[in-house]
C-alpha cells in the first residue's frame, strides 16, 4: 500500500472515530458514499500538496519504526540462538577461549570490508585479553570465497585456523584457489592433503548452519558482528567495537 493510502485509511479511522453512527459500519467502503470517499481523498491530497513536509515526516516515521521493529525482531532472535552463535564447537576461536564477552563474526575471506575491519578486530583481541572471538565462515561472494572457507575449516583441525586467518587478511593478492593454497604453505601444511581433507563431508553442514544462522537473525551481508543482544553489519572501528564490548561487560555484571 502506498503512503498516500496509507494516510486515506488513516484519515477515514479518524472520520470513523468521530462518528458513532460510522463507526457501526462493518465495511469502511459502506460508510462513506464513491462521492464522499473520493472527496476526502481530494482533501488529503490538496493538503499533503500544500504541506509536503507531513508527507516526508510520514515516511521517516514509518522507516524508523520498521528499522526499531527490525531491530527488536533481531535481538529476540539472538537471545534464541545464542547457544549456536556463542558455543558452536566447530567454528573457530580466537582471543581468550573463556572470555568474559564473546564477539561473534560473520564474515567472508573475499570480502573488502572485512579485510578493512580485520585490523581493528586484530587490535581489539591485543588490547582486550579478556574478549572471545567466535568466527563464523560465511562464504557469500562466490566460489573462491566457498573455497576458502572449506580449505580453513580443515586447516582448523590442525591446530592452526588463527595463523591462515591473519595470513588471508594479509595477503594483498587476489584471493582464489591458488592463493588459498599459497597460504596453506606458508603456514606449514601439505596444501595436497588440506584440499583433500576441505572435500569431506563433515566440512558443508558448518557452512550451511552458518548460513543458516545468518538468516535467522538477519544477517544478510559480511561482516556482521553480534556483541551481547545487538547485531552491528559493515565496516566497524576499533572504538566501536570497544565500546560495545564495555556496554556488553557492564551488562553482564549489572
Amino acid at each position: 500500500m502506498s503512503v498516500f493510502r496509507l494516510l486515506v485509511a488513516a484519515a477515514f479511522s479518524l472520520a470513523v472515530a468521530a462518528s458513532p453512527a460510522a463507526a457501526l459500519a462493518a465495511d469502511p467502503a459502506a460508510a462513506l458514499s464513491p462521492d464522499q470517499a473520493a472527496a476526502v481523498e481530494k482533501l488529503i491530497h490538496d493538503y499533503l500538496m500544500s504541506h509536503p513536509k507531513v508527507l516526508e515526516e510520514a515516511i521517516e516515521h514509518a522507516d524508523a519504526a520498521s528499522k526499531a521493529e527490525a531491530e527488536q525482531a533481531t535481538k529476540a532472535e539472538i537471545v534464541t540462538r545464542r547457544e549456536e552463535l556463542d558455543n558452536d564447537p566447530t567454528s573457530p576461536v580466537l582471543g581468550n577461549p573463556k572470555g568474559d564477552v564473546t564477539v561473534v563474526e560473520f564474515f567472508d575471506y573475499r570480502c573488502p570490508y572485512c579485510k578493512g575491519t580485520y585490523g581493528a578486530v586484530a587490535q581489539l583481541l591485543e588490547q582486550d585479553r579478556n574478549v572471545r572471538l567466535v568466527l563464523k565462515d560465511f562464504p557469500i561472494l562466490g566460489k573462491d570465497s566457498v573455497f576458502a572457507s572449506r580449505i580453513a575449516l580443515a586447516v582448523q583441525k590442525h591446530g592452526k585456523y588463527g595463523e591462515f586467518y591473519k595470513a588471508m587478511f594479509a595477503l594483498k593478492a587476489t584471493i582464489n584457489e591458488q592463493s588459498t593454497l599459497d597460504i596453506v604453505k606458508s603456514i606449514g601444511l601439505d596444501p595436497a592433503e588440506i584440499k583433500k581433507e576441505s572435500e569431506a563431508s563433515e566440512i558443508d553442514p558448518i557452512i550451511k548452519r552458518n548460513y543458516d544462522l545468518a538468516k535467522a537473525i538477519g544477517a544478510e551481508g559480511t561482516p556482521a558482528f553480534i556483541i551481547g543482544d545487538a547485531m552491528t553489519p559493515g565496516l566497524v572501528t576499533l572504538d566501536v567495537l570497544k565500546t560495545q564490548v564495555a556496554a556488553a561487560r557492564a551488562k553482564l555484571k549489572s
